[in-house]
Order: structure tokens, then C-alpha cells, then sequence
């Protein structure tokens, strides 16, 4: 088994950028300001970051980006007086970077103008990114990966970061079929430290079986999440319990409710990979005594609440940041289940090539579009859900699914280019993007993005 970062990857660009960005750090043991994206990702980046600068004695400034907000990161430079750490974000800038005066490392997995071959920057400046070694940044490495790799080059007590990488790659759901890549080295490898534990189970997060399934968003369940009284009905027809703890449930009860909710998410036409969540192998982590998804859901509900300085907290051991994440995680899990209630109510909207919706909740549109792509709407089209309405600026995610991807979908490239036909700007990942466009500028957008997705998957009939 490997002992070490250095011989993970063969390719010679993964030790250069790697020794780049750690020679820069290194060099300037001073204060750092981490710019970090909101998400659950992001936040797990900028706790392994800060964890490891903390080791090292240097002081840090956290600054989160809600979007892709290039003005803001100009901004940002402009107003540093020293070095700055980017961290799941900062692909699309590597223009900006030159001109800092102060080293400048990037820590990002998103697609970038001409990957995999990095641009030519100045030897202060650093971009590590995994496209450049032949690892997908969509599925085999996520930014908190990443980053927890990077602090492992810089020293290998930070192995003990595993909590945050593994909780941020399931944020951008790289569990989904279990981890592979990079991404299965490092989990392996953690194993094997004692810094993670692989554990058998069921996808029930909550103190009863009851509460868990009613609550239920990532599986979600036609006809019962969200919906108590059909959940307690359902249990009872499989003589179990609803009020029994999910760690209490006899192995034999716990096949059968799995058994039932893998039937009803395949009735329902949900693609295998996800039905397979509902009993896919968890991950214990030992030194917070809790489940790994449930981080990850404590992460995002902070960034999505505005405090992603809360999710950082709780990895310095803030017990009180535990307590707060768990106020705004029942609010965000409310969130999303009100949308997708809504959306199995009522449907949404279609064009030739791809399907939208409006979320009344900017923060949380992303994970709703990536929740009905799972569990609610047919596989065939990508989605696109549209937020901020009557503010300066109208938000876009887009998300589709790894098959979508393996037919010819980029979502990174369609928003992009649709997102600049209306004087707009985006970018991300093949299989999940974002953007940001002008007000009143939607359905300009939807009519440059249906064409362009309806060529990458050869659909006849887009305008």
C-alpha cells in the first residue's frame, strides 16, 4: 500500500505542480487569505487548508465566493496585501493571477480553458489542478480530495484531514457508485491510518427509521419523503417500527425496508447508481464519532444558510458550530424537500434538450437540480434551475448525469457559451455547472443553451 502522496500519480505534472504550490507556501510563512466556494466542497477544502496552515503557525483570512463571480475575485486580489490560497473555484481567472504581487496557489478540479495543459503562469503563481495529470475532476478527485492532498505534501500529519475530504467529494456526490480514481487511493489509504472506517448500512440519517425516510432527500422517495403518515404506513405494511433508531434495526427488518425502497426507486425509473445509494457502503469517521454523509449535509447547510465560516468551525473542534450546523441542516433539508414536493406535484418545464425549473431559494438551487436529475425527473435531458429573480443578477445550476456526459453532454461549455450570448458569465463541470446572467435575460439564455445541448446530444428539433 502506499505510505506516501508522491507516487499516487505517475505523471510527471502532478509532483511539479504539486512541488510548486508547496514550495510557495512554504516560502511565506506569513498571513494567507483562503478564497473558497460556499458549497459543501468548497467548505471541506477550506478546513483541510486552514487545519493545515494551523499546523504550520500561519494565520489565515477566510473569504467565500457564492458563484462565478470573476469581478469579486478581482476585487479580492486587488485588496490582498499578501499571499492567497484559491480552493475549489479560480479556474477561469488564471489571467487575474499574474498581476498579485504575492504568490498566488490555486486548488481547483473544474474544467478550465484548454486543459489539460495548464497555462503558463509566473513562478509565483501556482495552479494545481487534477485534468492536468489524466484524473477527472468530475468523478475522481473533487476539490477537497485535492486540497487534503496537498496538505499531506505539506505534511503527512494531515492525513487526519480525511473527515473533510471525504464529506466534501460527497457533497459533489463522487460517492455516487462508490469512490474511484484518485479518489478510491486516498480513501484506501486512510483506511488503512485508521483516519476512516467503511462501514455496511442503510441511507437512513435520523433518530428513527421513521424521521429518517420522512426526511429523506438524497434518496429521495416518490410519495414518501416529505410525507409522515405515508411513511408510517409504509413501515408498518413491512411490520417494522417507525419509531425503532436505524442502528437498532434487525439485520433481517433492515433487508426487507431495503429490499421495498429499492423497488420503488426502480418503478420510478431512477437510474441504478443512485438506487444503489440507498445501501451503497457508508463511511464512519473516528475522531467525530459520526457519519460522513451527515458532514457533508452539516456543510452544505451552512454555506447554503450564508455562514460557510461555520462549517470551517467545526473543523477546529468548535463544538458549538456542531450544534449551530444542525439548526440550519433541518432548514436546508426543509428547503430542498418543499421544491421537490413541489416539482413531483407539478412537474416542470421542457424544451427540446433540456428541462427547467425556478427555485424560490438561490442558495439551495443547486442541490434541488441535482436531486430531481437523481430521483424525479427522466434521464434523457439535463436540467437547469433558474434563482434570484428581481435581483441584480439571476443564478443558473445545471445538472445533468455521468450517462448524459458519456453521450456528449458539457454543460460547462453550453452555459458557458449561453451564459456570454446574454452578456453573462459560467462555467464548472461537464456534468454540473453554474452561471451568472443579467436580469430578464432567462429566456434568451434557455433559447441559446437548448441548441447547443441539443447538438452535443444529437437531438433534432432545437431552435
Amino acid at each position: 500500500m502506499p505510505s506516501g502522496p508522491d507516487s499516487f500519480v505517475s505523471d510527471p505534472q502532478y509532483s511539479r505542480e504539486f512541488e510548486r504550490a508547496r514550495g510557495l507556501v512554504l516560502a511565506h510563512p506569513q498571513r494567507w487569505r483562503v478564497i473558497y466556494h460556499y458549497d459543501a466542497d468548497g467548505i471541506a477544502s477550506a478546513s483541510s487548508a486552514v487545519r493545515a496552515f494551523g499546523r504550520l503557525g500561519y494565520p489565515v483570512q477566510l473569504t467565500p465566493l457564492i458563484g462565478v463571480e470573476r469581478e469579486k475575485m478581482h476585487t479580492l486580489l486587488s485588496a490582498t496585501k499578501g499571499p492567497v490560497l484559491i480552493v475549489d473555484t479560480g479556474s477561469s481567472w488564471t489571467d487575474l493571477y499574474p498581476a498579485h504581487p504575492h504568490p498566488v496557489v490555486v486548488l481547483d478540479h473544474h474544467t478550465y480553458r484548454g486543459a489539460p495543459h495548464p497555462p503558463d503562469l509566473p513562478a509565483h503563481v501556482a495552479f494545481v489542478n487534477p485534468l492536468d495529470w489524466g484524473v477527472d475532476g468530475m468523478s475522481e478527485m473533487c476539490a477537497a480530495t485535492l486540497t487534503w492532498l496537498f496538505s499531506i505534501f505539506l505534511d503527512p500529519l494531515n492525513w487526519d484531514n480525511a473527515p473533510w475530504a471525504l464529506s466534501g467529494a460527497i457533497g459533489d456526490r463522487q460517492h455516487v457508485g462508490g469512490f474511484h480514481g484518485l479518489n478510491a487511493i486516498l480513501v484506501d489509504e486512510a483506511i488503512r491510518r485508521s483516519a476512516l472506517v467503511r462501514r455496511p448500512g442503510a441511507a437512513l440519517l435520523g433518530p428513527t427509521v421513521g424521521a429518517a425516510l420522512a426526511t429523506s432527500i438524497d434518496p429521495y422517495f416518490r410519495r414518501l419523503s416529505g410525507r409522515r403518515p405515508a411513511v408510517d404506513t409504509f413501515l408498518r405494511e413491512l411490520s417494522i417500527d417507525p419509531e425503532t433508531p436505524p442502528l437498532t434495526l434487525p439485520e433481517e427488518a433492515r433487508h426487507r425496508l431495503v429490499g421495498a425502497l429499492r423497488a420503488r426507486l426502480e418503478a420510478g425509473g431512477v437510474l441504478p447508481e443512485f438506487v444503489a445509494l440507498v445501501d451503497q457502503e457508508r463511511w464512519f469517521l473516528p475522531s467525530l464519532g459520526r457519519d460522513a454523509e451527515e458532514l457533508s449535509n452539516l456543510q452544505s447547510a451552512t454555506g447554503r444558510a450564508g455562514t460557510p465560516s461555520l462549517g470551517v468551525a467545526m473543523a477546529l473542534g468548535d463544538a458549538r458550530a456542531f450544534e449551530r450546523a444542525q439548526v440550519e441542516e433541518t432548514r436546508w433539508r426543509t428547503g430542498i424537500l418543499s421544491t421537490l414536493l413541489r416539482l413531483e406535484e407539478q412537474g416542470v418545464n421542457e424544451r427540446t434538450a433540456l428541462r427547467w425549473f425556478e427555485s424560490r431559494e438561490t442558495p439551495l438551487a443547486g442541490t434541488q437540480a441535482g436531486m430531481a436529475m437523481s430521483y424525479l425527473l427522466p434521464p434523457d435531458k439535463p436540467v437547469i434551475v433558474f434563482s434570484g429573480e428581481g435581483t441584480s443578477s439571476l443564478k443558473i445550476s445545471g445538472r445533468g448525469t455521468l450517462r448524459l456526459v458519456a453521450d456528449g453532454l458539457d454543460l460547462s461549455a453550453a452555459l458557458q457559451a449561453a451564459a456570454k450570448a446574454v452578456g453573462g458569465e459560467g462555467g464548472g463541470h461537464k456534468v454540473a455547472s453554474g452561471a451568472t446572467i443579467p436580469p430578464g435575460t432567462r429566456d434568451r439564455f434557455l433559447d441559446a443553451a437548448d441548441p447547443i445541448i441539443a447538438a452535443q446530444l444529437r437531438i433534432r428539433g432545437a431552435t
